[in-house]
């Protein structure tokens, strides 16, 4: 998965199984709580967690920034603190017991039981319009954290809607959003954290090995992706932290391909690019294998060109240096690899973009890498990272992807807009595309940041001899199962 530019230091390091017992405590999300109040003025802060869902049977995931500031994975709840004259005051608004509602959707806490388990002071959810009204009037500023959309973004939210009502009772009231602090605090994890992404990269390596085992010309993309899902589950992951991608042949040149329902031919190149969740904490791994267990001499080409472009990032990275030259030293490789395999003129070659009447120059090298080096890895796949932010360097906490690809669709050279300075680009290049046309190679690892330097955590292979002798493996079906690849779970 793609987000921005990252730089990492890589301390290649072996993978340990996470400690059995790391969980976030009351204590850890107390102290985020404080933290986000210490960088506010007085006033009311309002944190929004995610609403149920429409039909009971659906799932419900809570908001990120809501889990982040409470652990607490009910429907319809709220945090309230007020902070004035250097006292602060917490509640959480929940959802009562309802036993008539929970024989459908599950046991609730109930305020009682959010108490006990949080240490927070607890009311009814019916009473958090009245309780804002009351603290809208004292001329405090209101700080949320929640979903407020944004122009463009169609229909108010929920939030929005309850954000506009207080404001339409109070045209005093000063609304601030809030939630680029927590951004910014998420990006940072903590040692608990880190064990949680550990694991849900542990689970996801181990099912990338057992697609590897399984694959061959003539099975189905959701066949894949079943066994790919099976493993996640069956080694005590919640749930796949987004929609696996399974793409074979031209599938694997588009980027967020998830219908995963294509026959795979002999001959394919195979993207997966998967990840586990483990207690809400995302795992996001990309490996691509050939069909029938051999990359061909063509597919070895642009598979060994991303290869390097992956290595030259890790080489760049250090503790505390800046983001932005493990991207240019991958993007470097990559372009100067495209050039060399004919699918552009040369490294710092433009072609003519963008709609006619307002062309532009763009990159020729991103006719077959369109998207940025990483992103963050956390509470959702797409994370924010503290070298997000100023001054845009990597230290310890850190938890994120590397991930370069090349992606030469069939249908490249049409795409290429008829300029008379493009024609001459179109027919050089024609061949080559031609020759690799529907390969897509993507190959992304995770990395965890502590004092001692960077670590490569998710060691599936990915030496092109690595992966045709996992896929060279006797397949008799999944592993046994092994219960103490779970224990570590229900201990929670």
């Amino acid at each position: 998965m793609r987000y921005r530019h990252i730089v990492v230091n890589l301390l290649l390091v072996s993978l340990v199984s996470a400690p059995v017992s790391a969980q976030v405590s009351q204590a850890e999300y107390r102290q985020r709580r404080d933290a986000l109040v210490a960088k506010i003025d007085d006033g009311i802060l309002l944190a929004i967690g995610a609403s149920e869902p429409a039909e009971d049977f659906l799932s419900f995931n809570q908001s990120p920034q809501f889990d982040y500031l409470t652990g607490f994975h009910e429907p319809d709840a709220a945090l309230v603190v007020v902070k004035k004259g250097g006292r602060t005051t917490s509640t959480i608004f929940v959802q009562p017991r309802a036993p008539a509602m929970e024989v459908w959707t599950g046991t609730r806490l109930g305020v009682d039981g959010v108490s006990r388990v949080t240490g927070l002071s607890a009311r009814d959810a019916d009473e958090l319009r009245a309780t804002l009204d009351s603290l809208a009037s004292v001329g405090l500023p209101l700080y949320v954290v929640g979903n407020l959309g944004g122009p463009g973004s169609g229909p108010a939210t929920p939030d929005a809607q309850l954000v506009a009502s207080l404001r339409a009772k109070h045209p005093a009231l000063e609304v601030r959003d809030a939630r680029g602090l927590v951004l910014r605090q998420r990006g940072t994890k903590s040692a608990a954290e880190l064990t949680l992404i550990r694991k849900a990269v542990e689970i996801t390596v181990a099912a990338q090995r057992e697609a590897m085992r399984a694959i061959e010309p003539g099975m189905n993309e959701f066949e894949v992706q079943a066994l790919i899902e099976y493993t996640f589950r069956r080694r005590g992951a919640d749930r796949p932290s987004f929609s696996t991608i399974v793409g074979s042949g031209p599938n694997s040149t588009t980027l967020h391909y998830n219908r995963d329902d294509r026959l795979i031919q002999d001959g394919d190149l195979i993207v997966m690019d998967i990840g586990a969740s483990a207690k809400g904490y995302a795992a996001d791994v990309t490996r691509t294998v050939p069909a029938n267990g051999t990359f061909s001499p063509a597919q070895r080409e642009v598979y060994q060109l991303v290869r390097d472009a992956q290595s030259a990032a890790e080489r760049q990275a250090k503790l505390g240096a800046s983001a932005s030259r493990m991207s240019d030293s991958s993007t470097a490789v990559l372009a100067a690899g495209l050039a060399r395999l004919g699918l552009i003129e040369s490294p710092n070659a433009t072609y003519e973009c963008g709609a006619s009447g307002a062309r532009q120059d763009c990159p020729q090298y991103r006719l077959y890498y369109m998207h940025s080096l990483g992103h963050g890895i956390g509470l959702e796949v797409h994370d924010p990272d503290q070298y997000y932010f100023e001054p845009n360097v990597l230290a310890a906490g850190s938890a994120f992807t590397i991930e370069p690809g090349i992606y030469v669709r069939a249908n490249t050279v049409d795409i290429i807009p008829d300029t008379p300075r493009n024609r001459a680009l179109r027919t050089k290049i024609a061949s080559a595309v031609a020759k690799y046309a529907n390969m897509g190679v993507r190959i992304e690892d995770d990395y965890v940041v502590t004092e001692k330097g960077v670590e490569w955590i998710s060691r599936a292979p990915r030496e092109i001899d690595e992966v045709e002798a996992a896929m060279r493996a006797p397949n008799d079906g999944p592993n046994k199962r092994d219960a103490a690849l779970i224990e570590w779970y229900p201990k929670f």
